[in-house]
């Protein structure tokens, strides 16, 4: 049995109940005690990432060797990890949220950490291999900013700028997301020499912001001849499912061989391997019989 790792130390004042309810409900498989422990650690996360994502990442650490499993446990470490700009490790752990989730919600930062370890290229190809039309306007977004840097890793700033033209990029409506697609659009314009055009996104993008930064809980406002709403995201709770583990563990194994992940993997070789002691230390954590 491998050596338990020891554990950044938890707050008194931190509790389960301080991690969203969607994300608790994910843990439900785990046994009680280990389950409160997993979303004390994930919502230590939440608490830091922003200020100290160092100290975040031990905590999602600690979170991925208690349950390594666990779908959004695999997503917060895969956060931190990229937080850290430890993109290999960032990768790895995405690809197993996506095999685990089904979900594409995290493929922006996919494509982004692919440009984090020098392949624009794979981050061009990993953006086209996904369904835009299926997904929420705030990660197509995301993922368009993401894809217009890859076109700039490889010197296409027209191409960069058409990645940003989408229905989204609407300068009389603006949601949560729009600042930043505003922002991108008015970088890649200032790079192309179009100046006035340039200020004009700069300008929504601060019109966008100020009007955002009121109130995070109103509906709608208008802002000169803009229209800035905010909705708040609709969450499905999953079923619980605690027989997913075999096809995660048999998914590894076929990304282990992969050429490209571990050209990955050995350039993050510290965490890496904490990481991939999460399946041991998980069974013997939540109780499972040895396979």
């Amino acid at each position: 049995m491998r050596e338990r790792v020891p554990e950044p130390p938890l707050p008194e004042e931190i509790t389960p109940k301080d991690l969203h309810p969607a994300a608790r409900n994910e843990l439900k498989t785990l046994s009680k005690e280990n389950a409160e422990q997993v979303a004390r650690h994930l919502a230590m996360v939440a608490r830091l990432i922003d200020d100290e994502p160092a100290r975040a990442h031990e905590h999602a650490l600690a979170a991925s060797r208690r349950a390594g499993r666990i779908a959004v446990v695999r997503e917060t470490l895969a956060i931190t990890a990229y937080a850290t700009e430890d993109f290999a490790l960032a990768l790895r752990e995405l690809r197993t949220y996506r095999r685990i989730s089904g979900k594409d919600d995290q493929i922006a930062l996919i494509v982004d950490s692919e440009r984090g370890v020098g392949r624009p290229d794979r981050a061009l190809e990993e953006g086209r291999g996904v369904d835009r039309a299926a997904l929420t306007p705030d990660v197509r977004v995301a993922l368009a900013i993401a894809m217009s840097g890859a076109r700039l890793d490889r010197g296409e700033t027209e191409l960069a700028l058409g990645e940003l033209e989408i229905p989204e990029l609407n300068p009389d409506r603006a949601f949560e997301w729009s600042p930043a697609l505003f922002s991108a659009y008015a970088a890649v314009l200032e790079d192309l020499g179009r100046a006035d055009e340039s200020a004009f996104w700069n300008q929504r993008a601060e019109v966008a912001t100020s009007a955002l930064g009121l109130d995070g809980q109103f509906d709608e406002i208008f802002v000169e001849d803009g229209l800035v709403e905010d909705f708040d995201d609709d969450f499905e709770e999953p079923a619980d499912d605690a027989a997913d583990d075999t096809a995660d563990e048999a998914a590894d194994a076929a990304d282990a061989s992969d050429a490209a992940d571990a050209a990955d993997t050995a350039s993050s070789d510290d965490n890496a391997e904490r990481v991939a002691s999460d399946d041991s230390v998980s069974d013997e954590t939540e109780g499972e019989p040895e396979r």
